[in-house]
């Protein structure tokens, strides 16, 4: 039987706020190796985590600590492929930053995940859906791009054994978000989700395209110009036909600009024209039909950035134009007042000197 360790974890400067965290490795433990490790284990993870201290440690079998999240639900959308929906909300205690898609593919040999959620609980609930269908090592952390709400989970992973790899922009992307991302997660989803929540850096960076073969299936990465956002990262899987999109395809949810409008709807025209059984969305259902599955993001921002040109043409200062762009579109999407003004911003900028 395989075991796991958990350690309740608390803050040095508030020891009122704990949370259970899991500590994972690449190899499997028995009851003994998990009882005799354990000890050294945790004090060489608290090495480097000086604001934390452990208040106790358990070795729990490995269903049963599935079995704690079984409220985590994956879909298996092809064989060997699964996807985790994301909530429609923003950021809160509650979720603990449970709002996009992410999931993983398993090969013959070994396993990839594709974006690790938006916290270590989170991330410990995908690995829980992963070793509910395997005990195939998880070699790949594949990250879409950089917002948090993909890539605050990664530290689970990289434990876990995985290589963690983005766009080759990705790296510069965390670096410069990542006190920011830290600050303005503690405030929003509470301490105790962030204890063990990292911004970590990828360990490898794709310029242009990277094939990842997990046995009997290959992925191809492709790194794109700048789109959704600068370091945008898609994943294709040979095997299914199942095209990995990250945020450059949301559905439902309001898209977030934070790259070029010009340059995203220029990538998703280009896309258009390859062939793919179907796609995931970085935010929406999980899986859409391709490339009917774009219509409602490219539907977007063509008609924000007509919108906006009017706005810029009638001689509107920016702030008078986003108060009204987009408006028209408000109907079709979730979360709209959360999102449009800050696109309505981003386009304003990039279109006025056009």
């Amino acid at each position: 039987m395989v075991f796991e360790l958990l350690v309740t974890l608390c803050l040095v400067g508030d020891p009122s706020v704990c949370a259970e965290r899991l500590l994972p490795q690449a190899d499997s433990m028995t009851m003994e190796t998990c009882e005799a490790s354990a000890a050294e284990r945790v004090e060489a993870w608290l090495a480097t985590r000086e604001h934390l201290r452990a208040a106790s440690l358990r070795c729990l079998a490995r269903d049963a600590w599935i079995e704690t999240h079984a409220g985590f639900s994956v879909e298996e959308i092809a064989p060997g492929l699964f996807v985790h929906q994301g909530r429609h909300e923003t950021f809160t205690e509650d979720n603990a930053g449970d709002i996009a898609n992410i999931g993983f593919i398993i090969g013959e040999r070994a396993v990839a995940v594709i974006d690790s959620g938006g916290s270590r609980p989170v991330a410990e609930g995908l690995l829980a859906s992963i070793r509910g269908q395997t005990d195939l090592p998880i070699e790949w952390l594949i990250l879409t791009h950089m917002h948090p709400d993909h890539v605050l989970g990664s530290a689970v992973f990289r434990e876990a054994g995985a290589r963690l790899v983005g766009h080759a922009k990705l790296s510069a992307a965390l670096q410069n978000r990542s006190e920011t991302y830290q600050e303005n997660m503690r405030r929003l989803l509470g301490e105790a989700n962030m204890i063990g929540t990292e911004v970590l850096l990828p360990d490898e960076g794709v310029g242009d395209g990277l094939e990842i073969d997990l046995g009997g299936r290959v992925l191809a990465l492709e790194a794109h110009k700048t789109a959704h956002s600068d370091n945008d990262l898609t994943v294709f899987d040979l095997a299914s036909g199942t095209w990995w999109m990250g945020d450059l395809i949301f559905q439902e949810h309001t898209p977030a600009l934070d790259g070029s409008l010009l340059g995203w709807q220029e990538r998703l025209a280009a896309l258009a024209e390859r062939p793919a059984e179907r796609i995931v969305p970085g935010h929406g259902p999980v899986s859409l039909p391709w490339p009917d599955g774009a219509v409602p993001t490219r539907h977007y921002l063509l008609g924000l950035t007509a919108e906006t040109r009017a706005a810029i043409a009638e001689g509107e200062s920016m702030g008078q134009a986003i108060g009204h762009l987009g408006q028209d579109l408000e109907a079709d999407w979730l979360l709209f007042e959360e999102y449009n003004p800050r696109n309505a911003t981003a386009a304003y900028k990039e279109l006025e000197w056009e």
